[in-house]
Formats: C-alpha cells, structure tokens, sequence
C-alpha cells in the first residue's frame, strides 16, 4: 500500500484546510511513470483527488490549461476546485475509479462499447479541428524536432544495453538518420489535439453522462497539436494491456467511417507513429528501471516490442525494419539484462 510521509501528509493537510475538503483524509494511490503523485481525498459522502506534483519538476499550468479547454468544449476533464502553484498542489474534481482498465477486466463485456466511446472522442477532435468547430488551442506543435527527441529515447536508454561502447556511437547515429528521413517523409498534420497519453489507464467511465462526456479523461498535460493518428495508435497498441486483433480492426473502420480519412494514407501514418511511440516507450521503460528504480516497467516490454514488430511491417518502415533486424535481432527484442551507467543526452531530460 502507498503511504505518505508525517511532513506531506502535514503540508497536504495544510493545504485542504483552505478548501471545502478542509478535515478530509487521505488515501494515496499507487505512483506512476511520472513525477506526480495522487491522493483521493475523504469527507464524508465526498471525494476529490489532490494532485502532488514537485513544481521544479512538473508545472501545474499546463494542466490547468488544457482542462479548461477541454471542458469549455463539452468534454469531460475533472474540475479544478484549489490551486497552489508554489507547492505543486491541486485539488480536482473526482472522477471517480471506473478506468477503461479496471471495467474490462471486470466487465469483459462492456469492452467494445467502452472503446467506440473512446474511439468517437478522438474523431470528434479530428473533426473539431477539421471543421473550425474545436478552437485551437495554445499548445506547442508535436514537430519534427519533437517526435525525434522522444524516439531517441530508444537509441540513448535502450541500445546501450544491448550494444558494446565501440560500435554504439555508429548505431546510434544510423538509428537517428533513419528516422529524419521516416519523419521528414511522413506529411503529418500538426492541428488536431493530441492527448499524447490516450490509453485506457487515464479514461474514466462515467455512465451518468451522456453521449461523449461518458469518457472522463486524466493526464493531459503534455496535450499538443499533432496529427489525428498518434491518438488512436495509443489506445490501441497499449503498452499495458491487449487490445484484440478483432477489436482494434473494428475500431480502427469506425474512426475511418467517422472521421473520413482516406485510409492507406491513415494508415501510414498510424503504422509510423505507432514505431515511434513504440520506440520511445521501450526507451522510456528502460529508463524507469536505471535511472528511477522503477524495474516493474520491464514486464511491459514484451507487448511493447510485439505492437512494434506489427507497426514495422508497413512498407514505409521497411529501412527501420531492416535496421532493427541486423541491429536489434528477435532474440534481443525483450527485457534486457540491464547495465547501471545512464546515457547522456538532450532526450534524457524528457519526463
């Protein structure tokens, strides 16, 4: 069980004593891969959650930001009820604990239903954007400066595990140069929001609601302006849990029949974020083991390197397919025995 500490569990409780949860208890939820913490908050009848995030680590500005934009458009963010910048503390709106998660694993017959829901929210921003409906928000653009950054996460945490220190340099600089080309060639659309964590541990069933408002949506603060596909590549090919193979062909033609995308186009680009996204969790992940302690991430490198293997098989990645095959064989696509020395990088300050 998560505990907290007499000196936060003071300063949390100073801080409810300004708010209408003033005397509540606390409850602590398990860490994530984040520097934040939560904290669901008891009074009565009464919940909220109060978000701990160490302010020179992660600013709450932007999550206020995209909060407010997503409600003001009729989507189901949780409402900010107290703010503290200075100590990192917020309290929100409770959404309660019906994630996509635990509902399917529960209620395995709600899957489907659940996912189309998802699947209408992410066509209904691409169709917001596409139709001047949705305003733009003042989000930095997932550029190409961007998207490399985050994929050399594979090449700086994950290839030295693998690889010794006389040939790394060359693979890493062979890892880069693909990539420039794959996304230097890929036309993506920098416009439509981008959750950029959209999976079905951060969405909340809300039964209550209705229509699109049934899907409460958690951990948007790194939300950009990016193309439509990196959305649904995420829920889909979930780091942290199976999306089958029946299932996600279904999802995928409700969001083309919704959306109206031509569909080898599309799915280029969902097969070339998908590697990306791919790549840099399996970066992200090892980094979490060496750097944070965090090993437990490791047991998800298997599903991982399974949605990459699928994503390379598009024809457009077929020079990364190749690389990876003379570079990172089948054998060595699984959790690595790790060695303790930390890259140094401009990716390995990403969060």
């Amino acid at each position: 069980m998560t505990t907290l500490s007499h000196h936060d569990d003071e300063r949390l409780m100073r801080f409810l004593s300004a708010t209408p949860m003033a005397g509540a208890s606390l409850a602590p939820l398990p860490g994530d891969a984040s520097f934040r913490r939560y904290v669901r908050v008891h009074l009565g009848q009464q919940t909220a959650m109060l978000m701990d995030a160490p302010p020179e680590r992660e600013a709450l500005a932007p999550f206020v930001q995209v909060a407010e934009w997503l409600s003001q458009h009729g989507y189901s963010a949780p409402q900010m009820i107290a703010r503290d910048d200075a100590q990192g503390l917020m309290l929100l709106e409770d959404l309660g604990v019906d994630s996509l998660t635990s509902l399917c694993r529960t209620h395995r017959q709600m899957e489907p239903m659940l996912y189309e829901v998802a699947v209408d929210v992410l066509a209904d921003w691409a169709l917001g954007a596409a139709t001047g409906r949705l305003s733009s928000p003042p989000l930095p653009r997932y550029d190409h400066a961007l998207m490399m950054r985050e994929v050399m996460l594979f090449s700086e945490w994950f290839l030295p595990q693998i690889i010794s220190d006389a040939t790394l340099a060359e693979r890493q600089a062979e890892f880069s140069a693909l990539w420039e080309r794959l996304i230097s060639d890929a036309e993506l659309q920098e416009d439509v929001f981008v959750h950029r964590d959209f999976h079905a541990d951060n969405l909340l069933w809300r039964p209550e609601r209705s229509h699109l408002q049934r899907l409460g949506l958690l951990d948007f603060q790194d939300a950009v302006l990016g193309d439509p596909a990196y959305d649904l590549v995420s829920l889909i090919e979930d780091a942290r849990r199976d999306v089958g193979a029946d299932l996600a062909a279904q999802l995928l033609d409700r969001y083309l029949s919704a959306t109206g995308f031509d569909r080898p186009s599309f799915l280029a680009k969902y097969s070339l974020l998908g590697a990306q996204r791919n790549c840099k969790i399996v970066g992200i992940f090892v980094r979490l083991a060496v750097r944070d302690g965090k090993a437990h991430y490791l047991s998800y490198l298997p599903r991982v390197w399974a949605h990459l293997n699928t994503d390379l098989s598009h024809e457009q990645l077929r020079p990364l397919a190749q690389w990876m095959q003379r570079v990172v064989p089948e054998a060595a696509r699984s959790v690595p025995a790790l060695r303790p020395a930390a890259p140094v990088g401009a990716a390995a300050g990403l969060s």
